[in-house]
Order: C-alpha cells, then structure tokens, then sequence
C-alpha cells in the first residue's frame, strides 16, 4: 500500500509537469545542494544557458526568502547555532515555460506589507522594473529587512510573465504564502 500510494504521488507530480520538488527544512547548505542538482538535471536535457541561469537565480531567491522569513523555524545548537526554516519549492514546466512555486507560512504582521510590495511589482513591466530596481538599490533597507526588497525584484525582472501570488489564512496569526514565477 505505502508503495502505491507514493508512486500515485509521483504521477500526479509527473502529469502536472514537477521536475523538482522539496518540502521541508531547509538551510543555505540544502539550498546550494537543491540548486546544483536543479542545475545538473536542466543542463542534461539541454535547456538553454540563459534559462538556466534564471530558473537557477529564481529558486535560490525564493529559497532564501523562506530562510529568512518562514515563521516556523526550529532553532538550536549543535556544534554550532542551527536554525532551519520549513517552507516548499516545487519547479516544473507548462506551456513550453519553467516555474518556480516556492510557499512558506508567514506572519500576519507581515502579511499587508508583502502583499503591498507584490501587488506593485506584478503591475510593472521591464522597464518599470529596471529602473525600480536601481531606484531600490540607493535606498537604505527596511528596518528589519534581510534583503527581501531587492530579491522580489530581482525575481520579478527575471519573470516572462507577471508574478502570481496568493496566501491563504492558517489562523488569526498566521498566513500560508506562495508565489509563483514563470520563465
């Protein structure tokens, strides 16, 4: 039984395009390992350089917004302080064009402020983008900010199409985000 029924996972994985796929914790050492076999695998198929780079670039962005930003980590110390946030990346292939799904839970806290930024970026077009981009780059961070700004923009410049992005309230305190961008 257990056999069927991850082998129909596996299908429905298969059928909706999945190439790649991880949910858990993660931390920047399985992010970099994630990132060179994605690289591996796309490059045995002969996908394009410059495709590459960018689905590559994508996922590493968004891997690392949920680094920063999931609200469930689990934090301790081993031979060293050991924080692991949980979130998913899942990438696949539908009408000839990579994606990158990445979701993570996040706080309500932050919720409106994101939402505000993604709304902004899904309505600007490559030039728009470019020039926000430099703009974003003179302005000192936001308090509180690991880099996130800068990392949604970049991810939205790299996008052929508008980013597309939903959360979906867990509870009072709590929102699952995902967002999704196409290559």
């Amino acid at each position: 039984m257990l056999a069927k029924q991850f082998r129909a996972f596996k299908s429905t994985l298969d059928e909706r395009g999945i190439i790649f796929s991880f949910s858990g914790y993660l931390s920047e050492g399985i992010l970099y390992s994630l990132g060179d076999a994605l690289r591996q695998k796309m490059a045995l198929e002969d996908t394009n350089v410059t495709t590459i780079k960018k689905v590559f670039s994508v996922f590493v962005e968004q891997s690392q917004n949920i680094i920063r930003y999931s609200a469930e980590k689990v934090q301790g110390r081993l031979d060293k302080a050991v924080e692991l946030s949980s979130g998913m990346v899942t990438i696949g292939s539908e009408n000839g064009r990579f994606f990158i799904v990445c979701g993570n839970t996040i706080l309500e806290d932050d919720m409106a402020r994101l939402k505000g930024r993604l709304e902004i970026l899904r309505a600007m077009g490559p030039d728009e983008l470019k020039a926000y981009y430099k703009e974003q780059l003179r302005e000192p961070p936001d308090e509180g900010s690991r880099g996130a700004t800068i990392g949604l923009i970049e991810i939205a410049r790299r996008a052929s199409a508008p980013i597309e992005f939903d959360f979906d309230r867990i509870d009072a305190d709590r929102h699952f985000f995902c967002l999704k961008v196409s290559i």
